[in-house]
């Protein structure tokens, strides 16, 4: 045991168990379903921190080496669970632009070194700001316990505040997205370091002509806006490569708000919310296009 672990396990009283490897890991959670899993600590400590959570045992990830290396196979990357933000934005923004943009947002620098989109997936908040670029591009999350792997959609991982289909035996080790183009906008009091009063994501797909939409800080989970990518994948000009017209954006808009769900809270109102959401929307869909035909080429004609 480290001088760290002696120290944390004598200020918390709390069992602590360090994995080596995903196998490792995966025994140690099988052992100790009761165990909260530690991946960048930037939620957990802090909540242990204020004495708004509690845990009788710990279960550190950090060192597993499987969880913290992405590849790409084609158009697709698989993206570690413990791969820190500052290494999304650095190794990431051309492959996955949405998520990295919302990785800028999240806390400061230091947050960012230790944070990751694994720790955002198993905290389940509907105020995580890596999750709705995982919902827009329809993402997968790959799980993995001693009984095997699964891979779930992201659009139908999380249940509600805090919960997810994970299983109390399962680790999240990565996300599988596809390579597109996308944006990402937040709403907050401040430009850092600040929960979002509303997010929003849009991804793009030429190939495929998909529109992918989700929201944030909105609803009891981060959520996907199915009528509204319906509608903007049938207003987009594929072929011609047309700037979307002001009202098609401004429809988007209004469909992706009134797909929420928002509650009043110290951060907004759920009106405030449905508005924010409504401009973050029609904005993060002309940004998204524009982008997507200026590497198309469609932008000059």
């Amino acid at each position: 045991m480290t001088e760290f672990h002696t120290a944390f396990h004598t200020a918390f009283h709390t069992a602590f168990h360090t994995a080596t490897d995903l196998r490792h890991a995966c025994e140690l959670r099988a052992a100790h379903p009761e165990a909260t899993l530690l991946a960048g600590g930037t939620d957990v400590m802090v909540g242990l921190n204020f004495g708004h959570r509690s845990a009788t045992a710990l279960l550190d990830l950090s060192r597993v080496p499987e969880l913290r290396e992405w590849s790409r196979d084609g158009d697709t990357v698989t993206l570690g669970a413990g791969v820190p933000y500052t290494r999304i934005v650095a190794e990431l923004g051309g492959a996955l632009p949405g998520l990295a943009r919302a990785a800028r947002t999240i806390g400061s620098a230091q947050i960012r070194n230790r944070a990751t989109v694994g720790g955002n997936v198993g905290t389940a908040s509907p105020a995580g700001d890596a999750l709705p670029p995982l919902l827009s591009a329809r993402a997968s999350i790959e799980l993995a316990s001693i009984r095997g792997t699964r891979s779930v959609p992201a659009r139908e991982f999380f249940l509600g505040p805090g919960r997810s289909v994970l299983a109390g035996d399962e680790i999240v080790t990565a996300v599988r997205m596809p390579v597109a183009a996308g944006e990402f906008a937040k709403l907050g009091p401040r430009n850092a370091m600040v929960i979002a009063v509303a997010s929003v994501s849009v991804t793009l797909d030429p190939a495929r002509r998909q529109v992918g939409c989700a929201v944030g800080s909105a609803a009891p989970t981060p959520l996907a806006t199915v009528e509204a990518e319906e509608f903007a994948t049938a207003e987009l000009d594929w072929d011609g490569g047309r700037e979307l017209p002001a009202p098609a954006a401004a429809r988007f808009g209004e469909l992706v708000a009134r797909a929420t769900a928002p509650i009043d809270d110290v951060r907004g109102s759920a009106g405030y919310r449905r508005h924010a959401v409504a401009v973050l929307a029609r904005r993060t869909l002309e940004w998204a296009w524009r982008e997507s035909r200026a590497n198309t080429g469609g932008a000059g004609r």
